[in-house]
Formats: structure tokens, sequence, C-alpha cells
């Protein structure tokens, strides 16, 4: 069966707190290198109130100090929101501590609102360096050269793998043009999913980190003992999107028995949308939804989100998963 890796959200809850969700991503992370999951990745997200990995370089430590196989990293850091080079020493210092379990997956989007792209001292146009600034992050990372007078110390010669993320044709591009491993957001923006990923594979160019193209796919997937306390169990996210939609991003909250009395038509059609790749169900259906998946896209590897209210239903929706894969 395919491969399976978790992107973890450290999602803080009404009841809990930043260290809360910080130490359930590390204890899940434990669990999951039992499980045979590949790797953990963490995603820079800024002024979200229920999202605690804002400083993603220190939750990957965390993270990563917290087991011993599973490769841990990001699912993304945000480059424009950063000079190349610290992202370099960051990652470079990640790669020593913890060597050949290291990776740094790079997105151009802010990762937050206007309001908080000002505080974050975004320069206006910088994404539109990102193709040069992945480039230039890749150096850094590579070997210094004779008389090289700048190296990035930790990071020179850490050669910490990189992948391209995306949810549109750009970034397929890039990385089919870098030879880089490329992760699709279909968790939440699954529209482009096809056409990313057809470009990706007919442009790809080798390089020397992939000889091949190499895609991930991100899916939303809840599993239960039961399909109907799957549904339950899913809500949460559903809440979640809800609230994104509506402009009030908050922290994660319990399921309810009926989501319909929490979203009107409208805002359930475009949740409905976003999370169309999305699996919700008990052991069968949520394996036979992971083979359909990997049929339609031809993914080298799944990035499973599980946004589950409850730390011990979360691991249990994991477990099944590993169980649906082995």
């Amino acid at each position: 069966m395919i491969p399976l890796s978790i992107l973890e959200l450290a999602r803080i809850t009404d009841t809990g707190d930043v260290r809360t969700a910080l130490d359930h991503a590390r204890d899940v992370a434990v669990h999951a290198e039992q499980w045979g999951f590949k790797r953990m990745w963490l995603a820079e997200h800024h002024n979200f109130a229920g999202i605690a990995s804002a400083a993603t370089s220190l939750a990957i430590a965390h993270i990563a100090a917290g087991t011993s196989t599973i490769r841990v990293g990001a699912g993304g850091i945000m480059l424009p929101n950063h000079a190349p080079y610290i992202i370099a020493e960051q990652f470079g210092t990640l790669a020593s501590l913890y060597p050949g379990r290291i990776d740094l997956g790079l997105g151009r989007a802010p990762g937050t609102d206007q309001r908080t792209v000002q505080a974050l001292r975004r320069a206006p146009g910088s994404d539109d360096r990102f193709p040069q600034d992945v480039q230039e992050l890749q150096a850094w990372l590579a070997p210094s050269q004779p008389g090289q007078a700048v190296q990035a110390i930790p990071g020179a010669g850490t050669e910490v793998p990189l992948w391209i993320l995306g949810s549109s044709l750009f970034g397929a591009g890039l990385a089919a043009e870098l030879g880089l491993p490329y992760a699709f957001a279909s968790h939440f923006a699954p529209a482009a999913l096809m056409p990313a990923l057809e470009t990706y594979r007919s442009r790809f160019k080798p390089s020397a980190q992939l000889a091949k193209p190499y895609a991930m796919v991100g899916v939303n997937i809840v599993a239960a003992d039961t399909d109907e306390e799957a549904r339950r169990l899913a809500t949460t996210q559903q809440m979640s999107f809800t609230n994104l939609i509506r402009g009030v991003p908050g922290l994660s909250r319990p399921p309810i028995d009926d989501i319909d009395t929490y979203w009107s038509a409208a805002e359930k059609a475009h949740v409905s949308q976003m999370m169309s790749c999305s699996i919700h169900g008990g052991p069968e259906t949520v394996k036979s939804g992971i083979e359909a998946l990997v049929e339609r896209t031809g993914a080298d590897e799944l990035i499973v989100v599980s946004d589950v209210y409850e730390h011990a239903a979360r691991l249990r929706s994991f477990e099944i998963m590993a169980g649906c894969c082995q």
C-alpha cells in the first residue's frame, strides 16, 4: 500500500493551551512512528488562534526530540516571509541534531491575513521572487565552495531535502523545473489537483535530488470504528472550515451530532467543495477511500490531516489508517 504521512496542525482546543497542543502533536508522532507512518510535517500559520505551529522550526524540534525514526519537517515554511539564509541556518541546525530525518517543504503564500503580513515585514512582491529564493536556499544548504565568503553555519553541506508545496499550477511547474518532489494541498484546495499533477509529471526535469517525479497528495481522513462515529468526529473540522469562511477562525471545538445546525446552505456548499478530498468512515470505508484516491491520482504518498477533537480519538483515527495500509 501507499506510504502515509501526517500533516500536523497542532490544534489548540477550547479546553487546552499551546503546550498541550504541541505535546499532543509529539505523542501522535510517537505512535505514528510505531504504526509505520513515513513523516510528520508542521505548517507555518500566523495569527490563527487554534494553531500552535507558527514558530515552525521550533515545533519541528519538539517533535523530532521525542521520536527516533519518523521523518519530521515543514509542510511548509512560507519562504517569502523569511530570508533564505535564515531558513538554511534553522534547518541546518535541525538536520545536524536529527540527521537523515528532516524535510523542508516550501510554499509562497503568507500563511495568514493581510494585516499579519504587515507585522511579518513581508516585502511587497516577495512572492514573485519565490523561485529565486528556493534556488538560493538550495545553494546555502549545498556544500560550501572554496573561497566562499558567506556560509550558512549550520546549514552548508546538510543538503536538507526540499519540497515544493502548492495548490495551483504554479507550484507544480516550479517543482517540475527544479526537479523537486511536489506536495499538493488538496486537503483544502482540491480544484486544481489533477491538472497540477499532470503539469508536474509531464514537465519534470531530473535533478541531483530526484531522478523522477514524486507527488504527495493531501487528504482529510477521519477514521473511527464505525462510519457513523467518524462522520460525527469530522464535524470538528467542518466547523473549523466554516469559521474560516466566516472570518472568525478560533479554537478547535468538540464534535456535534448535526452539522446542519451549524452552517448555512451556502457555507455547507463552500466547505464541501474545500473538503472534497476527504474520507470519513470506519476501517473498510477508509481503506476503499484511500485505494480510490490513489487510483485516481497515481499519488506516490498521501499526507493526512485528521482534525479530531479528542486526543484519544485522534490516535485511534491514525491507528485505523495505518491498519488500512498494511
